[in-house]
């Protein structure tokens, strides 16, 4: 029997819109910064100003809902904890589902396995993303710090320059970009596959928190 289960909690809708609009804003503004695109009869109409106000906006932004997102991976509900959701390989269970998740990836398997939250091998996928955005996030201060020598975070961030350097923080951070927009294709991809095959209103459920299970599965 199909029942209606209430999965994602507002704190995970919101911070997943959050980071979705802030890492398309960052990746444009970013690659003005980078590359300026647009072209400009004067420089009193501050289109880098303005760029760079919005990327450092909307940097802050995206840092305080990985926070946020990291804090409630402790307090919120099983789905979206760290443990056991995020660490599927240290449980039986887990690397049963990871194999499943696999052979059903690689066309062995004809359906994926049950599962009301994250499947195996998405969970992994999530962490890895996590820790790419916190380094994102990293290095994006760390030469936003660079303009401000007496600033906060330049103070704090400084080492991270000074071991790596300009050049090398600069790379990390754009090839790190590159990451999270090809994640993000393949995320829009995989969510709508597995609602497909799961009928389970996988899509929707980030909009409204409630997936579609069956009984024995909740």
């Amino acid at each position: 029997m199909i029942q209606e289960h209430y999965v994602w909690e507002w704190p995970v809708r919101i911070t997943h819109w959050v980071n979705f609009i802030s890492i398309i804003v960052l990746s444009v503004t970013g690659f003005y910064i980078g590359a300026p695109f647009v072209d400009v009869p004067s420089t009193s109409q501050f289109v880098m100003g303005w760029m760079r106000a919005i990327h450092f906006a909307f940097g802050y932004a995206f840092a305080l809902s990985i926070l946020v997102r990291f804090i409630w991976g402790f307090v919120g509900n099983p789905h979206c904890r760290w443990w056991p959701e995020f660490l599927p390989w240290l449980t039986r269970k887990g690397w049963k589902n990871i194999r499943g998740t696999f052979l059903f990836y690689t066309f062995w398997r004809r359906l994926p396995p049950h599962v009301v939250g994250h499947n195996a091998l998405a969970a992994i996928a999530y962490s890895v993303i996590y820790v790419l955005c916190v380094v994102q996030i990293v290095t994006g201060f760390a030469l936003y710090g660079q303009f401000a020598p007496h600033g906060v975070w330049n103070g704090i961030l400084n080492p991270v320059l000074t071991t790596f350097g300009p050049q090398g923080v600069r790379l990390t951070h754009h090839v790190i970009m590159w990451l999270l927009l090809g994640f993000a294709i393949h995320h829009i991809y995989s969510a709508w596959l597995m609602d497909v095959k799961e009928r389970c209103g996988t899509i929707s459920s980030i909009f409204s928190g409630n997936k579609f299970i069956e009984s024995e599965d909740v």
